[in-house]
């Protein structure tokens, strides 16, 4: 059994610029299919457009609010949402609140750099 605290693993910085902490991964515990962690989006900020070419990935929103898009569409999300992205969906998330957005991010199979490939820098918040 594996159990991490998510206090307890450090911060870095992903390829796509948001700050997470891997709760669950192949570089930290047994788990070897998939990857379980927690990013963080401060007020203003956002992610850099980018897909992942063999990844499908579950985002959980648990903190905050945002607006994600996905393929060209855009969505409004808030607690308890949770997006399903397939390999080559190219997204994009922003913090559109006043606190942290946070949310859980799982990535099958597990989150590499080098499966992720930018299409778009980061900017401000899209209305």
């Amino acid at each position: 059994m594996d159990v991490k605290n998510l206090n307890e693993v450090p911060a870095f910085v992903t390829k796509d610029t948001s700050e997470i902490r891997e709760i669950l991964a192949y570089r930290n515990s047994g788990i070897r299919n998939q990857s379980l962690a927690e990013a963080r989006l401060y007020p203003g900020q956002s992610t850099e457009e980018h897909y992942h070419p063999k990844s499908e990935e579950i985002y959980y929103i648990t903190h905050g609010q945002g607006r994600i898009r996905v393929n060209g569409e855009y969505r409004d999300v808030i607690v308890g949402d949770a997006i399903g992205m397939h390999p080559g969906d190219r997204h994009k998330i922003w913090n559109t609140d006043t606190e942290v957005l946070r949310f859980l991010c799982c990535c099958a199979p597990c989150y590499e750099h080098e499966d992720t490939i930018i299409t778009e820098a980061a900017d401000p918040v899209k209305e």
